[in-house]
């Protein structure tokens, strides 16, 4: 048994550090997790949405500092119970995700490993089952320093959780996990390769054959048989090859003008997936710096999921010199965690994402 709890504690406190670690490299794309959980489809706690973030920013802390608690051996039965109580909790919601197909993804490790739910819930159950062992062996769990030692390394660690947090929520993460990094080729990224999986569903026609209603499966053609037609029911067997990005889109009044935009040899996005929730006085440094782009021979637009009234409003007030494109908001959302935020690209590969608080060291060459 001590061997037991001896691994269970190394392999669930190094866990929660990574996962912990992980979400607050990105609070805010945690925080957009959580608004999906509150939302009105899945839990329906809209009342919580307006705090998501600040509801995010502690989850996290809390499970970097459970993990350290736990390594450390300190205050072993408040470090446990702090384990149950959470691991209980998520591994009802990754349930629920998956029973109901409410949530696809559960954010657990952010963008860095996507686990699908039925993954998530697994996961849970694994990791329940170890902190299970770790509250019936907790005699075995030994503070590795004195107490005077444990609440430094506490304190330590605390303090780095918030200095972290405090610099990504102020520029942009540390580590970009997703398909937008720095570097990456946005048309690229939406290719589906010739030989990559295709879907597999499984199709149930029922008919009405003398009476009896009967039902056959096929793989999609219609089946040769004889009798009425009542319906079909379809089944996803095997989800088929999705690219990185798949939903990216550039459209204005109807027309799409992606693949144009992504040949610009010298581009410039503002991006604001929420107008009514930018950072407005930000839009004074993004004139600054679009008339400095369009000085230097680069085409600039905006993206956003707001309407042509709000967008225009902001033009005005501002004086810009660019029109604003349709985007959807999820995918705003994921490219960058600013509103706004500027991105540099060159024939749709990113060569600059800027937070508002970092617009004066971009360059335009």
């Amino acid at each position: 048994m001590k061997y037991l709890v001896g691994f269970s504690r190394v392999f669930v406190g190094v866990l929660f550090i990574i996962s912990g670690f992980i979400k607050l490299n990105d609070p805010v794309g945690f925080s957009f997790k959580l608004e999906e959980y509150f939302s009105p489809a899945v839990l329906d706690f809209p009342f919580l949405e307006p705090y998501a973030l600040a509801i995010s920013i502690f989850v996290v802390i809390v499970e970097v500092l459970l993990g350290v608690m736990l390594l450390l051996g300190f205050k072993p039965k408040f470090t446990i119970w702090s384990l149950l109580a959470m691991i209980v909790f998520f591994t009802f919601l990754t349930f629920y995700s998956a029973y109901y197909n409410k949530v696809t993804d559960c954010g657990c490790f952010g963008d860095a490993v996507k686990l699908t739910p039925w993954e998530s819930f697994a996961k849970d159950i694994v990791l329940l089952v170890l902190i299970l062992i770790l509250w019936k062996g907790s005699k075995y769990i030994q503070p590795l320093f004195s107490d005077k030692y444990n609440w430094i390394g506490m304190g330590v660690a605390t303090l780095l959780c918030i200095w972290f947090c405090n610099h990504v929520l102020n520029h942009l993460p540390s580590i970009d996990f997703r398909p937008y990094k720095i570097g990456a080729n946005i048309m690229e990224g939406m290719i589906i390769p010739e030989d990559a999986p295709k879907p597999v569903q499984e199709f149930s026609w029922k008919f009405n054959q003398n009476g009896e209603e009967k039902v056959y499966v096929t793989n999609g053609a219609y089946p040769n048989v004889e009798g009425d037609f009542i319906g079909v029911e379809t089944k996803v067997i095997q989800e088929g090859y999705e690219p990185p990005i798949h939903d990216f889109t550039i459209e204005k009044e109807g027309g799409d003008y992606t693949e144009e935009m992504l040949q610009e040899p010298k581009l410039v996005m503002v991006i604001a997936y929420d107008l009514a929730k930018s950072d407005l006085e930000a839009f004074t440094e993004v004139k600054e710096h679009t008339d400095k782009a369009l000085q230097n021979g680069y085409k600039v637009i905006g993206m956003s999921a707001s309407g042509g009234d709000e967008s225009n409003a902001v033009i005005q007030e501002y004086d810009l010199n660019f029109d604003f494109y349709f985007t959807d908001m999820t995918t705003l959302k994921t490219i960058v965690r600013s509103n706004p935020a500027i991105l540099v690209l060159e024939k749709g590969t990113i060569l600059q994402k800027k937070h508002h608080n970092d617009f004066d060291a971009l360059e335009f060459d």
